[in-house]
């Protein structure tokens, strides 16, 4: 049966794929690793549903009750229902593989292959740092919480949290105070915010950002769903930084998904005979980089694999480059990973020749750009 007769004539008609993923997602059991496993045998979702119960149980971890269960789904209207709501209530779904999924995502290896999300998500976003935490936290981590994540969104990073009590509630208020962009990643659906009494900092979230999460539309809270959207959470960001959290807190999950991704790993200090900060100091003794402040933060993560435009259209190669002003960026635009000679920067350069060579003292002493004998430059990564 074509999507054309199955979508009413009222919505737009889903992508096949985009359909046969919601079909895929809604099956009762069939969890990201499931999904996983299933795509990397059948190759498609489309191949999935046309597969018999036979075949289906080839697949590593389907017995016959899953295989079932989705055989049955293949008939079923509730994928074709869950995108009319998707477009009734301004849901937007985003396909793993396509130019709108979220770059840093879709580098994970267990990335949600269909992502809803409620807001916008932009490729400056691509420059995010997760802020997570415990829920019973102390003044003093609340305040730290808002302090960095404002500090990070005015300089143009992206904050990332999880929407929940606490620390993360705090990220993602002390990002909009600093008129910044912010991601709240939901372990509920998009129609039913947790905890209920954040839905207004949520819809402030999605006009400064999004709402993303990987579940149904009406999913309902469940323990075992926190700890599996941590590592979305992780997998949007460049680092996590870890702020107050208990030897058994689920923001030690974050940290060890971000490890397992390579994310940067950082941990705001607490006083050493916290219980609220256990966790987070042992983090820091086991190696993870202690954060007091934003620049300690620019300074922890390494240059990007490719470049990312800002808001402003200003190429960025490093976060740490967000702390320049438009001056210092364009003159260090000038100097590459290749030596090249300073006279070539100078008449390159748009400014008079004695603003950039002070301009270039500067991001010398910002351990930007490096002077080599012979007159020449070089950018440092």
């Amino acid at each position: 049966m074509s999507n054309e007769r199955l979508v009413p004539a009222d919505i737009p008609t889903p992508d096949d794929e985009v359909l046969d993923l919601l079909r895929l997602n809604l099956v009762p059991g069939v969890g990201p690793r499931m999904q996983r496993n299933l795509l990397d045998f059948f190759g498609s979702a489309e191949d999935i549903f046309k597969a018999d119960l036979r075949l289906l149980e080839q697949v590593e971890g389907i017995g016959p009750k899953l295989a079932r269960l989705i055989s049955v789904a293949k008939n079923s209207d509730d994928a074709v229902n869950e995108w009319r709501q998707c477009c009734e209530r301004n849901v937007s779904l985003f396909r793993n593989g396509e130019g709108s999924y979220p770059r840093n995502l879709s580098e994970i290896s267990d990335a949600p292959m269909l992502l809803y999300g409620r807001g916008t998500i932009e490729p400056r976003d691509d420059l995010a740092v997760a802020i997570v935490g415990s829920r019973r936290c102390t003044h003093y981590g609340l305040q730290q919480a808002e302090k960095i994540a404002r500090s990070l969104a005015m300089a143009g990073i992206t904050v990332v949290s999880g929407l929940a009590r606490g620390i993360d509630a705090a990220a993602h208020r002390g990002a909009l105070a600093g008129g910044g962009r912010t991601i709240a990643v939901l372990a509920t659906g998009l129609l039913n915010i947790y905890p209920p009494e954040h839905l207004d900092l949520a819809k402030d979230v999605a006009a400064s950002g999004a709402l993303v999460c990987e579940m149904k539309l009406n999913q309902h809270p469940s323990p075992g769903l926190f700890p599996q959207r941590n590592r979305i959470i992780s997998g949007l960001s460049l680092g996590v930084i870890i702020i107050e959290a208990q030897r058994k807190s689920g923001s030690l999950h974050t940290a060890r998904h971000a490890m397992e991704q390579g994310r940067e790993v950082m941990a705001v200090p607490g006083q050493i005979d916290s219980l609220a900060s256990e966790g987070s100091n042992d983090l820091i003794r086991d190696g993870a980089t202690l954060i007091r402040n934003a620049d300690d933060v620019f300074e922890s993560l390494g240059p990007l694999i490719e470049p990312v435009r800002t808001s402003n259209e200003t190429e960025v190669r490093s976060p740490r480059e967000l702390t320049l002003n438009d001056q210092e960026l364009s003159v260090l635009n000038l100097v590459t990973t290749q030596a090249r000679s300073i006279d070539e920067v100078l008449r390159e350069a748009t400014i008079e020749p004695s603003r950039v060579l002070a301009t270039l003292t500067i991001l010398e002493m910002k351990r930007m750009v490096k002077r080599l004998p012979g007159g020449m430059l070089v950018r440092l990564t």
